[in-house]
């Protein structure tokens, strides 16, 4: 089925304490499922159909007369994303990861703090990625449904601030659900993959 909602790559009570199975129950199945069947009902007929969900996020940015189908199909996109950067218990932080984030941060505990206070910067609904611009490091916000993909950025690694992604687990403090998601969720290891891939 074209655009298919992903299975979690972890079981639905595997985050907890720090994501509960509710909020997993409400995230992916039912926000995330929603923008996948509203993508495939929106493109079903049309040329778009056929194209990567990349190639139809780059070809309906902008288009005032296509924004229903980037929004589904960025939220999409960026939900995948999410749950690939998530690990049950998290994971160490490679060295050469390390390395990078200190040198293009200062060190690896300022580099989790700008990213916190770039997800609590985001004002309203929106993500907080570390992306890949041209071999330079960078923490950028984006609202709504917006991707660093059609900037030219490489998503290495993101967390989503729409409130539906913490409030069940966390209500109004999004700054604990950032730090619970840089100290116990991130999986460092796939990130260092990601950068090495370039």
């Amino acid at each position: 089925m074209p655009f298919a909602l992903p299975e979690l790559p972890f079981a639905i009570n595997a985050l907890e304490p720090y994501m509960s199975a509710q909020t997993l129950e409400l995230h992916h199945g039912k926000h995330h499922r929603a923008y996948a069947t509203k993508l495939v009902d929106l493109t079903k007929g049309t040329p778009l159909a056929e194209l990567s969900l990349e190639d139809v996020i780059r070809k309906t940015h902008g288009d005032a007369k296509a924004t229903a189908i980037f929004n589904n199909a960025a939220q999409h996109l960026n939900h995948s994303f999410f749950w690939e950067c998530i690990k049950p218990g998290g994971s160490a932080v490679p060295e050469k990861l390390r390395a990078a984030l200190s040198a293009s941060f200062g060190d690896f505990d300022s580099f989790k703090r700008k990213f916190i206070d770039e997800g609590l910067a985001q004002f309203g609904s929106g993500w907080v990625w570390l992306v890949d611009n041209n071999g330079k490091l960078e923490i950028v916000k984006t609202s709504n449904a917006e991707t660093p993909l059609v900037h030219g950025k490489r998503p290495l690694l993101v967390c989503d601030v729409w409130e539906h992604a913490y409030y069940v687990d966390y209500q109004n403090r999004r700054g604990d659900f950032l730090t619970a998601f840089v100290e116990h969720l991130a999986d460092w290891a796939a990130v260092e993959q990601r950068l090495s891939a370039a």
